[in-house]
């Protein structure tokens, strides 16, 4: 992940068991996940999440894009948008760099409904 994403998930308090760094899976994820991901090179999936997807894809729920908006809004966390066209997947939402506070409060929010569900 990168700094900003780890950013992001911390200042949302995800716990620590529910936060996977796809770096650190060797083998196919068997569990629902909702990827996070940056958006490199103008509007781009970062290689190592395709790489990634490519193989663990049947889990995905859904995705979230961090970005950068002094890129336009056409190219905003782009790679989301990208996602999910490719598997059919909601994009939760889309992040600035690592959060603006509303943000930060969306997830939450989002993210506690969803590990209340378990």
């Amino acid at each position: 992940m990168t700094g900003n994403c780890i950013k992001f998930l911390k200042m949302c308090k995800v716990d620590k068991e529910d936060m996977v760094d796809i770096w650190e899976i060797g083998s196919k994820v068997d569990f629902d996940y909702i990827l996070l991901t940056p958006t490199v090179a103008s509007g781009k999936i970062p290689e190592d999440v395709v790489a990634f997807l490519e193989k663990n894809n049947k889990h995905l729920k859904g995705v979230v894009g961090s970005g950068n908006k002094k890129w336009g809004n056409q190219r905003f966390a782009k790679a989301a948008d990208k996602i999910s066209e490719m598997y059919n997947v909601p994009v939760i939402m889309k992040i600035q760099l690592y959060g603006t506070t509303k943000e930060i409060i969306k997830f939450r929010k989002y993210y506690l409904e969803m590990k209340n569900k378990k």
